[in-house]
């Protein structure tokens, strides 16, 4: 199974957040898995705080990345931008040692290989993408797989597209939410 974790890259005059982790004291971009129910936007900014005690806004998407995580389990990592509202900056002693700015072209030469690169697609990334939360209309079940979808779509006596469209495609319904960036402009006509 894959992992999702968000990492946030704050900017405070052309030096980036670092922190110093417990568990293998290694340098890293601040960051942590997100939860059930939870956006990757909204993990973001909740492990922020947990882990520096500081309040963001983030400015942009920058990327998705992949590694193999531990247990054999991938790890996709979203990355974003972000700049600092208010918080003091402070460490969760059950997992960051130290939490400092470092200039963008001399971190410390313990940081994890894989954020170094982040780092500077963080720093390069001027107005980035968009993070989205589209939430359709359909009511979440977890026990409900895609075999049991499929199966209901085949006894429906629907056609596959109208079957989709009855059960998830009422955009009316749907909640859709800018999380981060600017939205584009709108479709000329």
């Amino acid at each position: 199974m894959t992992t999702i974790v968000s990492n946030v890259a704050i900017f405070k005059d052309g030096e980036v957040l670092l922190q110093k982790r417990e568990d293998f004291e290694v340098w890293c971009l601040p960051g942590g898995h997100v939860e059930n129910s939870e956006t990757a936007a909204q993990a973001a900014v909740r492990e922020v705080r947990e882990e520096t005690g500081l309040e963001v806004e983030l400015t942009c998407f920058v990327g998705l990345y992949y590694h193999p995580g531990l247990d054999g389990l991938g790890m996709h990592a979203v990355l974003f931008a972000a700049r600092m509202l208010g918080g003091t900056l402070q460490c969760d002693p059950g997992e960051t040692l130290d939490a400092r700015f470092f200039p963008v072209h001399a971190l410390p030469p313990d940081t994890v290989w894989w954020h170094q690169q982040r780092v500077l697609d963080a720093a390069a990334a001027s107005s980035g993408g968009q993070a989205w939360l589209q939430n359709g209309a359909h009511q979440h079940d977890p026990t409900r797989t895609r075999q049991k979808v499929y199966a209901q779509r085949d006894a429906s006596g629907l056609s596959r597209a109208a079957f989709f469209m009855k059960e998830f495609g009422n955009p009316a319904l749907a909640v859709v939410k800018l999380e981060v960036g600017q939205a584009p402009p709108p479709a000329r006509t």
